[in-house]
């Protein structure tokens, strides 16, 4: 029996029919990414005194440098470290062509001081952006000979962004304090201590490793705070970005993420954060190519991405996933000149449900 005879109607010709319509897609992707620059500053601007300022012909090259690792990146967020002054990222990611990114170096408007700091480069709109520079009091440590430590060295950025579908994803970007040895200086900043001597090299070893396990645990509150299901953000993602200078099973990462207490106890979770290689749901191919620095001939991991579990695939709170993570670090063996990063750049690509 033909159409029009069972409904009654005539049938509507095939070539009038009304398209169905496109299912709405299943995920949205964002690329994240974390990049330590080399002291990114603008020329003729001292920024250590032991090293030249840049000349006009090495600021255009390490920003023409850095704008094409940018675009390669092509990441919607990028947490980056070691920026002397705001003005010259800018130019460079102006150089990359990302005219929808928002930059911000909080600290380094005018020029940083003391420090290099860190900073944000998104397309995403940033609801709130905070520097985080002081320890709560109960988080102060004093270092043998020279006191108490009662800041971050170089202050952690906390930012909340909105994503395109409204819902919020908050970021940290970290550089935590060196391995370099804290020996003793005085007011001028001499070294006042025998750095041939291998007992003093080691003590101030340990100044630098008290140092940045306290600055570890202060940002580990700051982790809390956000991911802690008692809280205003509960259900919403953490993204952490930076340069760690540990590896990522050093004790110091590990009392910021605290995964490895999962294994003892499931409600540890919430609160803990997960590195990406380890959740991506496309494995690498070839782990033993992720290292982000070369020390000494020794490759390290140093620069991360981590997340919270709303990212992890198997938590029962998934919002969405890691797809892949990848390093950008063949130009740690072309050249050592300063206007190239010594540290590769990291990038996850973050699927979320709509």
């Amino acid at each position: 029996m033909s159409t029009e005879a069972r409904s009654g109607a005539p049938a509507t010709p095939a070539a009038e029919a009304l398209p169905a319509a496109a299912p709405p897609a299943a995920w949205q992707t964002l690329q994240v990414a974390s990049a330590n620059v080399l002291n990114l500053a603008l020329p003729r601007r001292a920024f250590y005194a032991n090293q030249d300022p840049y000349s006009e012909a090495e600021y255009e090259r390490k920003t023409s440098w850095l704008a094409g690792m940018l675009a390669r990146l092509e990441a919607d967020v990028i947490g980056v470290q070691e920026v002397w002054d705001e003005a010259a990222l800018k130019a460079a990611v102006a150089r990359a062509g990302l005219r929808r990114h928002s930059v911000q170096v909080p600290g380094a408007e005018q020029g940083a001081a003391g420090t290099p700091r860190v900073g944000l480069v998104t397309r995403l709109e940033v609801e709130q952006l905070l520097s985080l520079a002081d320890f709560a009091p109960s988080e102060v440590v004093s270092l043998p000979e020279i006191g108490p430590i009662a800041r971050f060295e170089r202050p952690v950025l906390r930012a909340c962004l909105r994503l395109p579908t409204g819902e919020r994803l908050h970021v940290l970007v970290v550089h935590l304090k060196s391995k370099r040895p804290k020996y003793l200086q005085d007011a001028d900043g001499n070294v006042v201590e025998d750095r041939d001597d291998p007992a003093v090299t080691a003590r101030a070893t340990m100044r630098s490793l008290l140092q940045r396990a306290a600055e570890a645990a202060a940002l580990r509150r700051v982790v809390v705070e956000i991911t802690g299901r008692d809280g205003s953000h509960q259900g919403e993602p953490l993204v952490l970005l930076g340069d760690m200078n540990d590896g990522v099973h050093a004790v110091t990462t590990q009392m910021i993420a605290a995964n490895q207490a999962v294994a003892y106890d499931r409600a540890a979770r919430d609160v803990a954060l997960y590195h990406a290689l380890d959740v991506a749901t496309e494995p690498a191919l070839r782990r033993d190519h992720f290292y982000s620095h070369v020390h000494q001939g020794w490759p390290e991991l140093l620069d991360q991405i981590w997340v919270s579990e709303e990212l992890v695939a198997t938590s029962k709170f998934a919002l969405g996933d890691i797809r892949r993570v990848e390093v950008f670090n063949d130009h740690l063996h072309e050249s050592r000149e300063r206007w190239r990063s010594d540290h590769g750049f990291v990038r996850a690509l973050v699927r979320l449900r709509r």
